[in-house]
């Protein structure tokens, strides 16, 4: 199913200078309804694009790019319908596209083949089918942090996009990041062997309105408490509108083929800092700080249990687990900035109270 928004009006139009694509030219956005997706489009109008496709999964999701009419000029949203599981409807959707910008994922699933099914396969089929088009320039795949095992890293504490990615990704416990790091390995080797231009792009925890919570950096709620796991660790936030702004660089900016980056926003707070101002701004809860050592030993113990009892205890938390998520780790967005050009518009403080704010409002 097709619906096409045409948008007129007076406006504002940012060009992207040296950019690998005219402002006509098809653009592709997988998951362009989602919390990210739905910037992401914004962003790519804001600079001027005027011809873009977004495919959802679910019908009726056109009504969530509306409030795009009154762009300027020509410009056009394309909302196709689709599964990325078959392969017409990948054809229909990579027809005549010069750059594809692949959120879609398969977030929430438990089951490990699931997960796979949803971004391994769909993802392959996604390039299999840009393929057969034949005009492709840029393959942008959306990844994650979790592909890290941020263990042996080169730099000790520095986590940055010259550090290995998880070896052994099916003992991480979790479906999520099984997928992504399959999902890397994948796009990887299949763009190297059709040569397809691509870059895999890497955003931490991503807050803003529409994603509330509290990220399993700072701890988890269990047995009616919250147990505060991340203590005086940074946290790799990036505000939704930022992550946008560098996945829109990553697809646009010529000379960075092959590249990865990890994306990260300025004056990350402590998870300490992060629930403090979250009780103070949303709401307050009982909270208790679990030293790193108990953490990790928790883990340990968990683990070791679940390979004792043959499975009847699903190894959810081990020490993988643990260096990824609550392991004492710097971030740098150092290559985004010199090899994009890329700076977040929103400063951290202002993305915290907005996140805030939208918490607030999702209760009442």
């Amino acid at each position: 199913m097709m619906s096409s928004i045409d948008s007129n009006g007076n406006g504002h139009h940012v060009q992207q200078e040296s950019s690998l694509v005219s402002p006509d030219d098809q653009i592709l956005i997988t998951g362009a309804s989602g919390f990210i997706g739905t910037r992401l489009v914004k962003n790519l109008l804001d600079r001027g694009f005027q011809n873009l496709r977004c495919l959802t999964r679910l019908p009726g999701k056109a009504s969530k790019f509306e409030a795009l009419r009154d762009y300027p000029g020509d410009s056009r949203i394309q909302v196709i319908t689709g599964n990325l599981l078959s392969r017409e409807d990948c054809a229909a959707a990579t027809r005549n596209v010069k750059v594809i910008f692949h959120l879609a994922a398969g977030r929430g699933e438990k089951s490990f083949p699931e997960a796979y099914m949803n971004s391994v396969v769909a993802t392959r089929n996604l390039l299999e089918a840009s393929v057969h088009q034949g005009c492709l320039r840029r393959f942008v795949s959306i990844s994650s942090f979790s592909v890290y095992s941020n263990r042996q890293k080169p730099q000790g504490r520095l986590l940055n996009e010259s550090c290995p990615i998880e070896p052994q990704p099916a003992l991480c416990g979790d479906a999520y990041s099984f997928a992504k790091i399959k999902q890397d390995e994948m796009v990887t080797e299949f763009c190297s062997r059709f040569r397809i231009p691509y870059v895999i792009v890497r955003p931490g925890y991503v807050i803003g309105p529409g994603n509330p919570g509290i990220t399993g950096r700072v701890g988890i709620g269990t047995f009616g408490i919250f147990m505060h796991m991340g203590g005086s660790n940074r946290l790799p936030i990036t505000y939704v509108d930022n992550c946008a702004e560098a996945i829109a660089l990553a697809g646009l900016k010529s000379g960075v083929e092959g590249e990865a980056f990890n994306v990260v926003d300025d004056d990350l707070p402590s998870s300490r800092q992060f629930l403090r101002l979250y009780k103070r701004s949303v709401r307050n809860f009982k909270s208790i700080y679990v030293p790193h050592f108990l953490s990790y030993a928790g883990c340990y113990l968990w683990e070791r249990y679940s390979t004792w009892s043959k499975g009847q205890l699903e190894p959810v938390f081990n020490r993988r687990l643990w260096h990824r998520y609550w392991k004492r780790t710097h971030y740098s967005n150092h290559k985004l900035k010199t090899q994009l050009g890329w700076t977040p518009k929103v400063h951290m403080a202002e993305g915290l109270n907005r996140y805030f704010d939208s918490c607030v409002a999702g209760r009442v």
